[in-house]
């Protein structure tokens, strides 16, 4: 869950998955639609998806003992499999994320670009060399507080860090340039209008299809753009980033009254109470959330 999302974000997710899906068996046991909508909101799916399927692969053929059985497991990459290793297995294996090249980068003051091959090889033997083998779990998870909450990306905390006398980087003066990193794909801004139907306390959704590339099977309302008669309520905008696009929202409440159903698109009615039962995108959270904090006449 902590992958690409703050920790803030993640709190109530990991409680509230934790006590639908107490054990492994339970979360290998249930239902894909029922994990999707635990995660509904927190955004790359695709995380809930392999964790799924690495708990049926678990229950099925045991708790891994190695760092090369988690690493097979689906959606491990070798950070995902260090950390584990390392925290759940005590298995000496470094784990090498982004907080993590940055002390490093900083802690030798390596000023290559973060992202290519080479470097990236430096880092991780650099990190391996380092490791504790005797506390491996405790290593990495002081190497990605100190990257979170000291070692900071624009405005590091030298004058706070455990390590400041061991920097290269602090002694040169180099630690607000380094590391170094390629500028960014630059963001592209979309607009989307939406448009919720209402009709005895149920709304009109779409289901996305089983192979869209994002969002596969997550329901969401259907664009304004669909109706282009219908002037409707504007209810709400909101900015939402995916990536490198970044939405421009506009929520709009069309009465159902003026939409005959053969010009709905292929959809379903549902339930406002029965909405936490099903996997919305986090988009569709926020613009029913609009919906809810407004009364439209």
């Amino acid at each position: 869950m902590l992958q690409q999302t703050r920790v803030e974000a993640v709190i109530p997710y990991y409680r509230a998955f934790l006590e639908r899906f107490p054990t492994i068996d339970a979360l290998a046991a249930a239902p894909e639609h029922d994990v999707l909508t635990a995660w509904s909101g927190l955004g790359y799916y695709s995380r809930a998806r392999n964790l799924h399927r690495a708990a049926k692969q678990i229950a099925s053929a045991g708790v891994p003992a190695a760092y090369e059985d988690v690493l097979a497991l689906p959606g491990a990459g070798p950070y995902t499999a260090a950390a584990i290793a390392s925290i759940a297995l005590d298995l000496p294996h470094a784990a090498v994320d982004g907080n993590a090249i940055r002390v490093i980068s900083r802690l030798t003051n390596d000023a290559s670009e973060i992202t290519a091959p080479d470097a990236r090889r430096r880092f991780a033997a650099e990190a391996a060399r380092l490791l504790d083998p005797r506390r491996p779990g405790d290593f990495n998870q002081a190497m990605m507080e100190l990257g979170a909450t000291v070692c900071l990306p624009r405005v590091p905390r030298c004058s706070s860090c455990p390590a400041e006398k061991f920097c290269a980087a602090r002694a040169a003066g180099t630690e607000r340039e380094v590391p170094v990193r390629l500028t960014k794909k630059k963001a592209r801004d979309v607009s989307l209008d939406l448009a919720i139907l209402e009709r005895d306390a149920r709304v009109f959704l779409v289901k996305r299809a089983s192979t869209e590339r994002r969002l596969a099977d997550f329901w969401e309302f259907p664009g304004k753009h669909l109706f282009p008669r219908l002037k409707g309520t504007k209810l709400a905008e909101f900015r939402h980033r995916i990536v490198n696009d970044r939405f421009r929202i506009t929520v709009w409440h069309i009465e159902t009254g003026k939409v005959r159903a053969a010009n709905l698109p292929p959809g379903d009615w549902v339930g406002i109470a029965e909405l936490d039962r099903i996997p919305l995108t986090t988009v569709a959270k926020k613009a029913l959330a609009a919906r809810l904090a407004r009364q439209v006449s």
